[in-house]
């Protein structure tokens, strides 16, 4: 038997896979995924890596291979599925075989683990006794309180033995005298808290019910596929997630639940752990090593069936994975801005294939991609068109700020919001605000008319730049650029600007101007510490506030039955991002946050303030209407080959020399076109990037639109090649993203 192996992943330059010979007494252990020793180099000197692939047959020279050392102790012993996984993203999203293998394994070297250490007896209860006589007679007290201690408790642990005033040395002394032993266990650390409550579990609606049973039906007749469940929002979606899920576990299988933030963590926990118990784990961005070390051990050992979490989730360990579901799907963060640059629906897809797995993706409002897939048939849709109960959906206003200026008011809230604000501030109701400032890229707005200055040959908007004492308008996509405005083309008004506010100006404003309400904002400053968003969002909850400020970590899957009204401040700012899904994302944040008001029993309002109130975006999401949304945005793409309409491939290059960059970026673009002409491809920039310099490493893109999303990885593969044999590149940092979310 031969073995393909991978040199320890911290060894970022060897990134290729050698040949050694599997021992006799090795072949019935050694498992792909597991760490093995072998010698390496002209030096044979003994060196550690992975296992990928097991052989009956080598590739070289039987003579010249040389065999496998050892299998390294505590052996990461990782089921195979998720080292071809690796494979599958290094080939589909471009990277080192070594980043796709951390990106799979993010907790390789074991941490130190929590011990719990125990003192019992040692010697009989006679011998014991005996000896607790002989230390009263010599006047050893700490000894004596020791063994009382035993006699009483039986048995003490460190922290036990420490608070009744026993010291260490006690305890080492009668350790070594072979009196008392010490008995180490290993304990994981649980980062869910018990939930106070139980659970109740509620009656499924018709449709709800009949998204269940399809579900179960083709999972008990052994048919796994990706559904798109697509709900209004407060249609009680995670009621149909339990559910499946409780189908899935009582066959013995696992669940992998993404959420996109970790401000969602709060009451998705609550609600999941009510309904499974301590079967559920978590993890996220602000525990620990250890403690994320501790719940990929604890799935590793079958101690629990649930893992929620963003998309490092994916890779939870789980050896029986039945499902994985990812809700609020249309996020961008299921993207990942790291190389290798994979995107966690594509890739939570791939591995249900691998083991035999479900997938259901949830969302009021579905990406593009997704809902194209369901709409051809490669997904099956199943639908939830009303709220649970049959609740209204919130009543919708749009307000033209342009009238606003016009009538003298420059406030940040319009006349309507603002009286309805007083309205629910007497009647003891909550409000939320949101500032909508999610891929805000320093676009130029005009107040007067509510045009913006796009780019003449791609439909975004044009991004301010400063730099080199001047200032200028560029597009990302082409590098188009013009002189910066002071005056409206359209109106010839002099309020064009750049729109500056930020969520603390908010709450400096409410404060102002309602200064009996109780204020609470959630943004990136105030969520800094581990543990503040379920903080804030257990304060909202428990009514301790009137008013919620917040980014858009507030508008996302949060039910609070006390909200009866939302107002959307400055629509607009992810609007016009210089992003070609710039009106997808603001339809998507619009409805999502009209959808948290009106959730309990009292009617929801909503106030979507705007200087763009016939834009299609915000006309659909005022009216709650996907489909007529998804409809007219598809058109454009497909005018435009943007996806889902055909596929993009962007290679983000920086340099610290911006002549070399230059010139590197050309050669690239000149070997693209002269390999590929005549394949109706369209071929863009290079391009400076969103933002031209970071860390004094300048930056540039390329854009490749195609329809074939094959022909886009043999250019990725071909390009690779091509950057390898040239050591012009070396400087240059060259990432490949396929179908971005954000630019570099």
């Amino acid at each position: 038997m031969y073995a393909d192996v991978i040199v320890d992943i911290t060894n970022e330059r060897l990134d290729k896979t050698f040949q050694y010979l599997v021992p006799e007494t090795m072949e019935k252990t050694l498992k792909p995924g597991m760490q093995v020793w072998f010698p390496f180099g002209r030096g044979n000197r003994e060196q550690k890596g992975f296992v990928l692939e097991l052989k009956e047959r080598p590739d070289f020279d039987p003579e010249k291979t040389k065999a496998l050392t050892r299998i390294a102790e505590e052996s990461v012993s990782v089921e195979g599925e998720l080292i071809a996984l690796a494979a599958w993203i290094r080939e589909n999203y471009g990277s080192t075989m070594i980043q796709a293998l951390k990106t799979v394994l993010p907790v390789r070297d074991k941490v130190r683990g929590v011990e719990r250490v125990t003192f019992v007896p040692a010697r009989s209860e006679e011998e014991m006794q005996a000896y607790l006589t002989l230390c009263i007679r010599k006047n050893y007290r700490a000894r004596v309180r020791l063994l009382k201690a035993l006699k009483e408790e039986g048995s003490l642990t460190l922290p036990e033995a420490e608070a009744r005033g026993i010291s260490r040395k006690a305890l080492k002394d009668l350790k070594e005298s072979g009196y008392v032993c010490a008995l180490r266990e290993t304990v994981y650390r649980n980062p869910v808290s018990r939930a106070d409550k139980a659970y109740e579990r509620k009656t499924l609606s018709g449709e709800q019910q009949q998204a269940v049973d399809c579900f179960c039906r083709d999972y008990a007749s052994g048919i796994r596929r990706v559904y798109l469940l697509h709900g209004v929002t407060g249609s009680g979606k995670t009621e149909v997630y339990l559910e499946v899920m409780d189908q899935v576990i009582a066959q013995g299988k696992q669940v992998i639940v993404l959420i996109p933030e970790i401000a969602l963590t709060y009451q998705t926990l609550i609600r999941f752990y009510t309904r499974f118990g301590g079967r559920v784990s978590v993890i996220n961005s602000r525990m620990s090593q250890g403690e994320r070390y501790d719940q990929f051990e604890r799935a590793r050992n079958g101690e629990i069936d649930i893992m929620i979490g963003p998309r490092s989730a994916l890779f939870t360990p789980f050896s029986h994975l039945g499902l994985i579901i990812i809700d609020e799907e249309h996020e961008a963060s299921y993207k990942s801005e790291n190389t290798p640059r994979y995107h966690a629906r594509e890739t939570a897809v791939q591995r249900a294939n691998m083991c035999g797995a479900s997938v259901m993706l949830g969302s009021a409002t579905p990406s593009m991609e997704s809902y194209y897939r369901a709409k051809t048939g490669e997904y099956r849709l199943l639908t939830l068109t009303k709220r649970v109960e049959e609740r209204p959906l919130p009543k919708v206003y749009i307000e033209d700020m342009r009238e606003e200026l016009k009538a003298g008011n420059r406030s940040v809230f319009s006349r309507h919001l603002r009286a309805l604000m007083e309205d629910r501030l007497q009647k003891g109701q909550q409000m939320m605000l949101f500032l909508n400032r999610r891929g805000y890229a320093g676009f130029l707005s005009c107040r007067s008319c509510g045009g913006v200055i796009k780019c003449p040959h791609c439909d975004v908007s044009l991004s301010v730049h400063r730099g080199k004492g001047r200032q200028k308008l560029v597009c990302h996509y082409c590098g188009h650029e013009q002189e910066m405005m002071n005056r409206c083309p359209s109106c010839g008004s002099g309020y064009i600007s750049e729109l500056k506010a930020g969520t603390q100006q908010i709450e400096e404003l409410v404060q102002r101007e309602f200064p009996g309400a109780r204020v609470l904002r959630m943004d990136m400053d105030t969520t800094r510490r581990k543990g503040e968003h379920a903080k804030i969002l257990s304060a909202f909850s428990e009514r301790q506030a009137d008013i919620l400020i917040g980014t858009q970590m507030i508008v996302k899957g949060h039910d609070f039955p006390g909200v009866t009204l939302m107002g959307v401040l400055a629509a607009d700012m992810s609007l016009f991002a210089g992003d070609y899904r710039a009106s997808e994302r603001t339809f998507q944040l619009l409805t999502q946050a009209a959808g948290r008001a009106g959730r309990g029993t009292d009617p929801g309002e909503v106030v979507i303030q705007t200087y763009q109130p016939d834009h299609y975006s915000i006309v659909m999401a005022a009216e709650q209407n996907y489909e007529s949304f998804y409809e007219q945005e598809l058109i454009f793409r497909r005018m435009l080959k943007y996806p889902p309409g055909a596929h993009m491939l962007a290679i983000l290059m920086s340099c610290e020399d911006e002549s070399h960059l230059t010139v590197g970026a050309e050669y690239l673009k000149k070997m693209i076109v002269h390999l590929y002409k005549g394949k109706d491809m369209q071929v863009i920039g290079p391009a400076e990037g969103g933002i031209s310099r970071v860390k004094d490493r300048y930056r540039k893109n390329i854009f490749i639109k195609h329809e074939d999303y094959t022909l886009l990885t043999r250019i990725k593969d071909r390009l690779e090649q091509y950057i390898e044999a040239n050591e012009g590149f070396d400087t240059i940092q060259i990432q490949f993203d396929f179908n971005p979310m954000n630019l570099l």
